[in-house]
């Protein structure tokens, strides 16, 4: 195919540098990844990423949200438009700040097989693209996705310095956790002190539920007042430099009823075994199953309705998948939640009353080794019995 256009060649050979997180060194524990190394495989002669993640992955570009990275056989290079100046500069591949009629004149130089992200591309802006671009457009899935798995050293750190500020964050609310207190009121001072302590900001809208609302999994903070006797739920998480973390814990205002332990128990037993089976050559849907049947062996795994967990990185959800579902074997340098939960619905009349409206949920930043597993959260009280000394004092 005809190279892209020539201004965009600049700061040295881009079809000689590797792309990734660390811009021109290997890529986690791989080889270096040439920009053929992603076309030849599916036979193309450009592909255009578009997903942010993606695109902040090759590039290091701290606003990918705005700006798109060509792949070509001469080379790879992020586009932006002229809100961004500094482009040149924060972007580790050759970049170009182009107007729009500018954009244009580059893309309609592709020809041939040209790659796109099918699960991010909107269809309109596919019409657009053909149109615009005499060339074959073919849909690819999860090009850059697979190379974002395993997470190099630099990666992994970043991780850890999102959960230290996750965990900071909690500390902080902690004295919050009191009778009276909105859900909301909590989120809020999340989002307030990450900010202050430097993160980019929340990973997502901090989850805090109790009491009954404990059992809906993705509760948003509203304006329920906390009760003495209660679980709350708190999953929050940071996002640093790109990268994110996500936990969660669950705890009791007041002395918990004996149903309330017996429910932490058997989540914190779970998190325990699927921890123990954490290791490379283990696939997601095989842990899964052992979260699982630690709770069936408390009679509650029929209340755990969502996958043991995800990875994290450049997104707080992204590959590999513990779940039933997860095929993907596992690496070192993966990075994944690990969340077993039970929730309990208050409209369940199959079970004792004492039950209904029960939650808990227990969540880990986990970094896969090479002889097993490092736990990323290391600061925050885990067992019933620290949660329990902790709300006591």
């Amino acid at each position: 195919m005809n190279p892209p256009h020539a201004g965009l060649r600049q700061r040295g050979d881009p079809a000689k540098a590797s792309l990734g997180f660390t811009g021109g060194r290997s890529l986690g524990y791989s080889a270096p990844v040439l920009p053929k190394d992603l076309l030849e495989p599916l036979g193309l002669d450009a592909l255009l990423v578009t997903r942010p993640e993606n695109v902040r992955y090759l590039s290091g570009f701290p606003h990918p949200e705005d700006a798109q990275v060509l792949v070509t056989g001469e080379g790879a290079f992020l586009l932006t438009d002229p809100r961004y100046p500094e482009a040149e500069r924060e972007s580790r591949i050759p970049a170009k700040v182009l107007k729009r009629e500018e954009r244009e004149a580059l893309l309609k130089t592709l020809k041939g097989r040209v790659g796109f992200e099918a699960e991010h591309l909107p269809y309109a802006a596919l019409e657009r693209l053909r149109e615009l671009v005499p060339a074959e457009w073919v849909p690819t899935k999860g090009v850059v996705e697979k190379l974002r798995l395993r997470k190099t050293p630099e990666e992994v750190e970043r991780i850890r310095k999102a959960q230290a500020l996750a965990e900071e964050a909690l500390a902080h609310v902690l004295p919050l956790l009191r009778p009276g207190v909105e859900e909301r009121e909590i989120a809020l001072e999340v989002e307030f002190f990450l900010k202050r302590r430097g993160a980019e900001g929340a990973a997502f809208p901090p989850i805090v539920a109790s009491g009954e609302r404990g059992a809906l999994p993705h509760a948003r903070a509203s304006e329920k007042r906390l009760k003495a006797g209660e679980l709350v739920t708190l999953d929050l998480g940071a996002r640093l430099e790109g990268y994110h973390s996500d936990m969660t814990r669950t705890f009791a205002l007041g002395r918990p009823k004996e149903e309330l332990r017996r429910a932490y128990k058997a989540v914190e037993e779970a998190l325990e075994a699927a921890l123990a089976a954490l290791a490379p050559g283990k696939t997601g849907k095989e842990v899964d199953a052992v979260a699982r049947k630690a709770l069936e062996a408390h009679g509650l795994d029929r209340y755990f309705v969502h996958s043991l967990g995800h990875g994290v990185g450049l997104a707080v959800h992204e590959g590999p998948s513990l779940s039933p579902y997860g095929e993907e074997v596992l690496e070192p340098g993966m990075v994944v939640t690990v969340e077993p939960g039970i929730y309990i619905s208050p409209d369940n009349k199959l079970v004792a009353e004492k039950w209904r409206g029960l939650a808990v949920r227990i969540e880990d930043d986990i970094a896969i080794t090479k002889t097993g597993y490092e736990d990323l959260t290391s600061t925050v009280p885990k067992t019933r019995h620290d949660i329990e000394s902790l709300m006591a004092g």
